[in-house]
């Protein structure tokens, strides 16, 4: 059996790729991330250059702990190589700059034994699987199946969007792993400023009859699907109410719970200044990260949240990342899980 095994958000977990955030840059100000990040700005307007670095130096202290709480519970913990994300990226279309290894779950998805480069939209992130390819190829050679999607062209017409709905138009396959969300043979594929149309039927051309990839479209544009809903457990989702209701949540979901987080506390903490550079949104500490289908790992400033998940028998790891905002991403954001213990099943009839 392949080491590579993981089927949905919440089966028992036993290994997991860390982000890391060495060499951090904001994204390169062009088209596409302008589309992805900051469709409301001018590309004069979009932060450049390298994070600051106390940033970075704090994000790696934040997850040194995250990792020290999982290794503690026999978990194993794998981090991506050092990437150059200074130099230039080039194509015959258009150059660009890298961006950074802090979100695996945005450039790889595992679905059971296969595992998928995605056809990321931000031009920065083209090449950014490099700093993974030996742990793919260590798959590779255990079993997995590694393949990855279409090569999209990211040319400027792929972003020429309409700012009512946001997203890349289908002239090719455009999406971030992120936008996916994983119920065992059944996938929720988020329609989003980072995934078009063409990105989810591909999907499903690649995956097979055996996986059924469902659309959600008109939620929220903003970027992935992790922030607006997260599955917990069979039977059990956790929505963001500022953008889902009981009349907009997916069809097939329809048969399980579907709890809503409160708002999230101390959003104070950061300044106007701090905000104005900020790739995540104000829900990105309802972003958690899944140990087993009873233990999560939540935001520790997110109080009525955690007491609404163990009113549902949920036992909740509370730790923090204090530039979730500043870095645009949370704890699921900056994890993939590659091996839990589980098996392939159908969830929904």
């Amino acid at each position: 059996m392949s080491k590579l095994w993981s089927c949905n958000e919440w089966d028992p977990l036993e290994e997991v790729v860390v982000g890391n955030p060495l060499d951090a840059h904001f994204p390169f100000a062009d088209p596409s991330t302008q589309l992805a990040e900051y469709p409301d700005r001018q590309l004069n307007d979009i932060p450049q250059g390298p994070f600051p670095q106390q940033i970075i130096d704090e994000t790696e202290e934040d997850l040194q702990l995250f990792i020290d709480a999982m290794t503690a519970l026999g978990i194993v913990v794998r981090r991506p190589e050092r990437w150059p994300h200074a130099s230039t990226i080039k194509t015959t279309l258009w150059a660009s700059k890298g961006y950074y290894n802090y979100c695996p779950r945005d450039v790889l998805l595992v679905v059971g034994d296969r595992i998928i480069e995605t056809p990321n939209v931000i031009r920065g992130r083209s090449i950014e699987t490099g700093s993974y390819r030996s742990m793919l190829v260590e798959y590779l050679q255990d079993g997995a199946i590694w393949f990855s999607a279409p090569k999209p062209l990211l040319a400027d017409s792929l972003f020429d969007f309409d700012p009512s709905k946001p997203t890349p138009r289908n002239h090719e396959p455009a999406f971030d792993a992120a936008n996916v969300l994983r119920f065992g043979r059944d996938l929720l594929y988020l329609v989003s400023a980072t995934g078009n149309e063409m990105g989810g039927y591909w999907l499903q051309r690649a995956l097979g009859d055996e996986f059924r990839v469902h659309f959600m479209r008109d939620v929220y544009y903003g970027s992935h699907i992790d922030s607006t809903l997260v599955a917990l457990r069979p039977g059990l989702v956790l929505a963001n109410p500022e953008r889902i209701d009981d009349e907009t949540i997916p069809d097939f979901l329809r048969e399980w719970e579907v709890i809503y987080s409160p708002p999230m506390e101390n959003q104070a903490r950061h300044s106007a200044t701090y905000l104005e550079k900020a790739i995540g949104s104000e829900w990105i500490d309802m972003n958690l990260f899944s140990l087993g289908p009873d233990t999560v790992v939540v935001d520790s400033d997110q109080t009525a949240l955690i007491t609404l998940l163990e009113t549902k028998g949920m036992n909740v790891v509370p730790l923090k990342l204090r530039h979730s905002r500043m870095m645009g991403g949370g704890f699921h954001c900056v994890t993939l899980d590659t091996r839990r213990r589980g098996a392939m099943e159908s969830y929904f009839s």
